[in-house]
């Protein structure tokens, strides 16, 4: 493993990350296929518009092009009526490969939550969950196929990291799901897509540069972006501090989600490996340091394990550790374990449950009891590419 890992050096979650104490689970396919096709969306401005060219199209068009896929998330350019006949398939080759194809579609809670299965250029594959709620409608997004992160008691750190994911292949996501609420094939009619979270499959700051891309034209206004306000973009981290400050220094105010998981460093290390290579000191640190930057309250994810992390004293040891900062800083949002077939994880009792939330409350923490959605799709939490995957693989 470590002499595939130095080979490819690009995949490294941190830099050091091939020497430190922390290194990367890496899947058996581990970056075997080379990069996805080049996509509108990973090119800059001056490279659209030097490819316009090569097709003989003034560099108007590419602004057509940009309105077509940001304003209409339309990528069929035959059906392009304000663009020349002659160049449709021309135009659509060059910049709208496709690049995730659905698999299979499942749907849950009434037709309001609905999982995508997603299969890419390499034959890789990724899951998006598409959740409406009364006033908002949220997609938690893929960002890496796979994880690399290890985390024992999560489907998708289970299957080792396969490779980043382009900026492309991460707005298609967020393109059909927009789409999809606009012409109302989820339950409750037609409406708009409101919210992005990067809580899918992967480890957001291990794909940075991508997820930044990806983060930028999400939230710029059409025709450079699809208009979803960056306050409603949540980015998420293990805790991976040198991403957590270059996401300071970005301005953005976007919310971040730290995947916290342990009070201590003890119990952490257990849980989540990435602690071994940034402690809950330098990961709190760093969370605390974004809230000053972006004056926004930064997410604290805590799956709940019976008989693991879920007892009055870790919710003491929680509060003092956020309460240290002295001021307002954090939003707990303690998450039921999803469990995945086969893991001895299981969920905390819901006596634990109040208990815990009972705690963080008395201590003025403020924390938010999780939503299970698409838990009967293995649609929640932790449990993306469980069995959807094998299934396909067995039938394919």
């Amino acid at each position: 493993m470590d002499d595939q890992h130095h080979d490819t050096p690009e995949t490294g979650i941190t830099p050091g990350g091939t020497t430190g104490a922390f290194r990367d689970v890496l899947s058996k396919d581990h970056a075997r296929r080379g990069k996805p096709p080049l996509h509108f969306t990973d090119m800059t401005g001056e490279e659209r518009i030097a490819k316009a060219a090569e097709l003989g199209l003034p560099k108007f068009r590419v602004k057509q092009l940009a309105n077509h896929y940001y304003g209409h998330f339309d990528v069929n350019a035959a059906e392009f009526t304000d663009f020349p006949a002659a160049k449709r398939d021309e135009a659509a080759a060059a910049f709208f490969p496709e690049l995730i194809h659905e698999v299979t579609r499942q749907v849950a809670d009434e037709g309001t939550t609905i999982k995508t299965l997603w299969r890419l250029f390499d034959g890789s594959h990724i899951e998006s969950v598409l959740m409406r709620y009364p006033t908002r409608t949220t997609l938690c997004i893929s960002s890496q196929v796979g994880c690399g992160m290890g985390c024992p008691f999560c489907a998708t750190g289970k299957l080792g990291l396969t490779r980043n994911m382009s900026a492309g292949e991460i707005l298609e996501q967020v393109r059909v799901a927009a789409r999809m609420m606009r012409d109302g094939e989820v339950a409750g009619g037609p409406g708009r897509l409101s919210n992005i979270v990067f809580m899918g499959m992967g480890e957001p700051m291990g794909n940075y540069r991508s997820v930044i891309s990806a983060v930028r034209q999400i939230s710029a206004m059409p025709p450079e972006g699809f208009g979803i306000s960056a306050r409603n973009i949540t980015v998420s981290t293990v805790g991976v501090v040198p991403g957590i400050k270059k996401l300071t220094a970005e301005g953005l105010p976007v919310r971040l989600a730290v995947s916290l998981h342990a009070p201590s460093d003890e119990l952490r290390d257990e849980l989540v490996p990435m602690n071994k290579r940034f402690n809950t000191t330098e990961v709190l640190d760093a969370a605390h340091d974004y809230f000053l930057a972006s004056k926004r309250r930064v997410s604290i994810e805590y799956a709940l394990m019976r008989g693991i992390n879920d007892q009055a004293e870790h919710a003491r040891l929680l509060a003092k550790r956020l309460n240290h900062y002295g001021d307002n800083w954090a939003h707990v949002n303690p998450i039921p374990l999803n469990p995945i077939e086969g893991s001895r994880w299981t969920a905390s009792k819901p006596e634990d449950e109040a208990r815990f939330l009972d705690i963080l409350h008395a201590a003025g923490i403020t924390a938010t009891l999780r939503d299970t959605r698409g838990q009967d799709i293995d649609g929640a939490c932790g449990q993306l590419a469980a069995k959807t995957r094998e299934a396909f693989e067995r039938r394919s």
